[in-house]
């Protein structure tokens, strides 16, 4: 169990909330509410998108920033001010500085797409002061405070802040606001979960204005601190991430954001999105509604697939964010095939022989798979040829019949399973 006695709370309030909004109205504008047809058919419920890639900065994270920024005293925002981020709420801390006059700089980690870097340089201007360190996002963070420390600065907290977590929970307010418009209730919000201030926002609005309305929260599988923390009835720190979802990539769950987030554990239900299905729905919104949504902000959706609610349920996605790296689309195909069961890898030995590549080609594969990739590996010894061959499979039912045709040819076959130490090895570096 981990020790928050040193951490101090106090609760946030619906009327906390309302005061934000109120706050922060003139500069932020609602985001929309948009009904799904798509995911409305698929799933059976009535699904509505929450477009926080919509905003200026084009993540819900300007919200708590700008809020939390707005409330500093003037002695403060002289000192200037420091953030940690992996890339989203450095973009709402640079607009919150470029926008009061205030002196900032922001730590993100190396991991941190080129894109968001650059879109924190433009909305920061020459207020801004942008520093790339650490691995992850928790060695920005360490880095940060260290800074702040120094030099008598204020830390504008991503996630684990009170003032925070009030501004994300604006969302909440709009979402309510907007189905009641349409004449709804809600029935399910489903919330991205990194290190937890949005969910601790939205649980807190709710519990107050609509204590029926059940609350999904999702994290990636590769970094699900909030699970964990649950597990272990308090904050603990992973190991290891997997930092793909890189919105949401966080060790450690925020101790204020668990402590909101345990006392409405009674309608919370947590659910983790792989990050292979991640890549797969964030495909699916751009072909489809021509949405660009980045790893994180596609996570409510994934989420949605592991849900079993009433047919008819009416249900708000919240899309957090749409800051997408395009250079990043290959390794986001890649992951989504691999989770489809379309693209697989193999080891092949070949024997020393002519016409085995003709023979794998032709007594091997199917009429519709497509080596994606042939690279010969260092020979072991003189009889066999070893060679990493990657294909893309027409139809993933026809993964069994290509085991077969494997196991019945001279070839030796042997396939290299996601997540094993070989996999990793050979195809993720």
């Amino acid at each position: 169990m981990s020790d928050m006695s040193d951490v101090s709370f106090e609760p946030v309030h619906a009327s906390d909330i309302q005061s934000a909004q109120a706050r922060i109205s003139s500069i932020i504008d609602p985001t929309p509410l948009q009904y799904c047809p798509r995911l409305s058919e698929e799933t059976g419920y009535s699904v509505y998108l929450k477009r926080e890639d919509l905003q200026d900065v084009r993540s819900y994270k300007i919200r708590g920033a700008y809020y939390a920024i707005s409330n500093l005293s003037d002695a403060q925002r002289t000192a200037g001010i420091v953030a940690a981020s992996a890339g989203n709420h450095a973009q709402g801390v640079a607009y919150a500085c470029r926008t009061m006059g205030i002196p900032g700089k922001i730590f993100v980690p190396s991991k941190t797409p080129k894109q968001k870097r650059d879109r924190i340089a433009v909305h920061g201007g020459d207020m801004v002061e942008l520093v790339v360190t650490g691995a992850n996002f928790d060695e920005a963070s360490a880095a940060a405070r260290a800074d702040a420390e120094a030099r008598g600065a204020t830390s504008i907290e991503p996630f684990d802040a009170r003032d925070t977590v009030i501004g994300q929970g604006t969302i909440a307010a709009e979402i309510l606001s907007q189905l009641t418009a349409l004449g709804k209730n809600l029935d399910t919000v489903v919330v991205p979960v990194g290190g937890g201030g949005l969910l601790a926002g939205v649980a807190s609005y709710l519990a107050d204005m609509a204590p029926r309305t059940a609350i999904v929260g999702v994290e990636p599988s590769g970094a699900a601190s909030l699970h964990a923390a649950l597990e272990n009835d308090g904050p603990v720190t992973l190991p290891e991430v997997d930092t793909f979802v890189d919105g949401a990539a966080v060790k450690r769950i925020g101790a204020v954001n668990f402590h909101i987030i345990e006392a409405n554990k009674g309608r919370l239900h947590t659910v983790a999105a792989d990050e292979g299905a991640v890549a797969t729905e964030m495909l699916d919104l751009y072909q489809s509604e021509g949405i660009i949504a980045e790893p994180a902000g596609a996570l409510s959706v994934a989420g949605l697939r592991e849900l079993n609610l009433p047919a008819g349920s009416t249900v708000a996605c919240i899309i957090s964010g749409g800051n997408n790296d395009v250079l990043r689309y290959a390794e986001i195909m890649e992951r989504s095939l691999v989770h489809r069961g379309l693209k697989h890898y193999f080891i092949v030995n070949f024997p020393q022989e002519p016409g085995q590549l003709l023979s794998f080609l032709t007594e091997i594969l199917g009429p519709e798979d497509d080596i994606t990739l042939f690279e010969y590996l260092k020979r072991n010894n003189r009889e066999t040829g070893a060679a990493l061959v990657g294909l893309e499979l027409g139809n993933a039912g026809e993964f069994d019949s290509l085991l077969e045709r494997m196991a019945q040819s001279r070839i030796d076959c042997r396939h290299i399973a996601p997540g094993t130490p070989e996999y990793e090895y050979l195809v993720s570096t």
